[in-house]
């Protein structure tokens, strides 16, 4: 059984869709699946090996130059492969993370179009290549956005099984100018007509897919989120009355926050909650912990939060730990009492909750999109009503005066993402999705 992943590259940053692509491709090639993860735009970038082709189809330089200037297909090949070299793309890509939304939104737009788009030349070149030299039995892709060839390969390809994991294409699609969010829309519904399966993770996601991109129900497939829990250690013994015990902080209760940072992310309301209780004496054993990737087009952000910090004096409760890689994750993860990022959007997924569960760290979210489903499914913290400050600020008051429950939500908690929520049991979700 042999099946291409097509997943789509960061920008050089640590992503968490990245990431879960590759631990899921590694998996599935551990389960006996001869699984091709093959990157699109940019290289992708992990916080541990990677399992992806060093070759990249629709390089991102590329691709915005053919938008840019379409005579761009009249240079001969080779000459316009050396944009697609990895190093160049790497570096380029890490220099700016802005980006202009109306040349984005006219740039998607033209890549959902496919071989009748400016990037027509890459979809014959990648469809070429599945079809002469892979020959895959099923296609996989990391999000609807990058489809505009499936209909191509749909026809090179006509026995394969095509699927397609949705995991925030609506928060991409909502960044987009009106008129091009809504022909994005359109042909997004086109695609779909071209997909054997649609996958998510939740049934928020499942509805509001659905309705946005019009899936039959009986194409939409809802697997439980998943991450590679081996690094985080063992499977805990819920029976045992020690088994990931709170351990004692030198007198600190530590708040922490693992997400990108930007405002979307709402740090914002993590840093309002936390001055708001630190400066109340009941509390002077309160502090807070960051960590995240970082872009320049957010350091003024997250400056603003700093200030904030400082102008409370609160300074040196606050602690900055950049974007680790994976074992510092874990060290950083287990060093929490509580984590809590309080999204403003409603994300689809979650991974940063998983990661702090299997770590034996209880989770605090704000209940809307799915998180309320993913901590019903684990059972490793609560939820606060979303889009009020003082509930957020009553929820951690609550949580940290309470030592049991954490202690409860931190066994449970990890004792579910190890079983229910592992990368083995999604590969073997997905090999039944393609192959049964």
């Amino acid at each position: 059984m042999k099946v291409v992943f097509l997943t789509a590259g960061a920008a050089g940053m640590y992503c968490g869709s990245c990431m879960h692509d590759n631990a899921l491709a590694r998996a599935m090639i551990a389960g006996g699946v001869d699984c091709l993860l093959q990157p699109v735009y940019t290289p992708i970038r992990t916080d541990e090996p990677s399992v992806a082709n060093d070759r990249v189809f629709f390089g991102g330089i590329h691709i915005y130059l053919l938008q840019r200037f379409p005579w761009l297909r009249f240079v001969p090949e080779p000459i316009r492969r050396t944009l697609d070299w990895a190093p160049l793309l790497n570096w380029v890509t890490r220099q700016t993370h802005s980006t202009d939304a109306a040349k984005l939104g006219e740039l998607a737009v033209s890549m959902l179009k496919g071989s009748h788009g400016h990037q027509s030349g890459e979809v014959r070149r990648l469809t070429r290549w599945m079809a002469d030299e892979i020959q895959p039995d099923a296609v996989l892709l990391s999000n609807l956005l990058i489809g505009g060839a499936l209909p191509s390969i749909r026809d090179s390809l006509p026995q394969a099984r095509i699927a397609v994991l949705l995991q925030g294409d609506d928060i991409f699609l909502d960044f987009l100018p009106p008129k091009q969010r809504s022909e994005a829309i359109q042909l997004c519904r086109g695609l779909v007509k071209t997909v054997d399966t649609l996958i998510v993770h939740s049934d928020f996601y499942a509805e509001k897919m659905g309705q946005l991109f019009e899936i039959p129900d009986s194409k939409i497939a809802v697997t439980p989120l998943s991450i590679d829990v081996r690094p985080f250690g063992s499977l805990p013994d819920t029976n045992a009355s020690s088994a990931l015990e709170i351990e004692p902080r030198s007198g600190q209760f530590r708040l922490g926050y693992l997400a990108r940072i930007a405002p979307e992310k709402g740090l914002h309301h993590l840093v309002d909650a936390f001055v708001k209780l630190a400066v109340d004496g009941d509390h002077d054993d309160l502090t807070l912990h960051v960590a995240g990737w970082l872009g320049d087009n957010h350091r003024p952000y997250f400056q603003e939060q700093v200030a904030k910090v400082e102008s409370a004096s609160l300074a040196h409760r606050f602690t900055h730990h950049g974007s680790p890689a994976l074992a510092e994750k874990i060290s950083y993860l287990k060093s929490l009492d509580l984590l809590c990022v309080p999204t403003d959007y409603h994300d689809p997924k979650g991974l940063f909750a998983l990661e702090a569960l299997a770590a034996g760290v209880p989770i605090l979210l704000p209940d809307h999109g799915a998180f309320g489903e993913l901590v019903k499914a684990t059972g490793g913290g609560r939820v606060y009503a979303a889009g009020e400050p003082d509930a957020l600020v009553r929820a951690v008051n609550e949580m940290k005066r309470d030592p049991q429950s954490l202690r409860n939500w931190s066994r449970t908690g990890s004792a579910t993402v190890h079983t229910n929520h592992s990368i083995e049991r999604a590969a073997e979700n997905l090999r039944t999705i393609l192959f049964e």
